[in-house]
């Protein structure tokens, strides 16, 4: 069985004193069977991980560098992030992807160095809405998979998520027909590059404007193991809303 992951990206959001937000996730999940992991900014990821040692919380990075040390003035390196207390790291984001231009290739060696690394490696993907509309989206998810996911890919260092950038803080949401054909897509990709057992073991996240109020339906999806979240996991009260949604689920 997939465990389902809950997992929050606080993107250029944060500063000391939302460690408090963290103890109050804490404080509401003291066991579950859900995994959590919030990315917050690196100026946090040490604190965070001392702040939620012994909990339930995992912590992560929001990027990574290719290489493991270097003249990279202003990166972080994979292994930086797992000294720092992560134990995972998103890569791929649209929002790297269109502010730093960053291609297939380099995310796929970023996610190559992670994994070295002993991190989990969260490949994000996704269609814009220009894309969308020309029926072009399982190509260039197709696209994305094929060129980001490195080959010693399984299912405990590759998690994969959808996020289509048409909903990312928008308010938009595919509708669950829309959702579950990507997912279903990415499922069936997955199994036929590296076998029905690592396809299947691959957890698959969706994100894209989710919120407590329509948690639950998304996550009866087929395929959805859990969420990718961005504004809504700032606040302990909101993600726990959608922490609770996928406990059921």
């Amino acid at each position: 069985m997939r465990r389902k992951l809950a997992a929050g990206n606080w993107k250029m959001n944060g500063t000391g004193v939302a460690l408090s937000e963290l103890k109050a996730l804490r404080a509401a999940h003291p066991s579950s069977p859900a995994e959590i992991l919030i990315c917050p900014p690196a100026t946090l990821l040490h604190r965070a991980a001392a702040a939620v040692e012994g909990s339930e919380i995992a912590i992560g990075g929001q990027d990574c560098h290719a290489a493991v040390s270097g003249a990279h003035t202003g990166d972080l390196s994979a292994e930086m992030l797992l000294d720092a207390g992560a134990n995972a790291v998103i890569l791929g984001h649209s929002e790297r992807r269109e502010d730093h231009g960053e291609q297939n290739e380099e995310i796929r060696a970023k996610a190559r160095a992670a994994m070295d690394a002993g991190l989990k490696a969260i490949i994000c993907v996704g269609e814009s809405l220009n894309q969308r509309e020309a029926a072009n989206t399982l190509d260039i998810i197709g696209g994305q998979m094929s060129g980001s996911i490195p080959d010693q890919a399984t299912g405990e260092n590759l998690i994969v998520a959808y996020e289509p950038i048409w909903a990312i803080g928008t308010g938009k949401v595919p509708t669950l027909e829309e959702i579950g054909e990507v997912h279903d897509f990415i499922r069936a990709r997955l199994e036929r590059r590296f076998g029905e057992g690592v396809g299947r073991s691959v957890r698959l996240l969706y994100g894209g404007s989710v919120k407590p109020s329509n948690a639950v339906e998304i996550f009866g999806v087929s395929n959805v193991d859990g969420a990718l979240v961005g504004g809504a996991s700032l606040k302990a009260e909101d993600f726990s809303g959608i922490i609770r949604a996928l406990e059921k689920a």
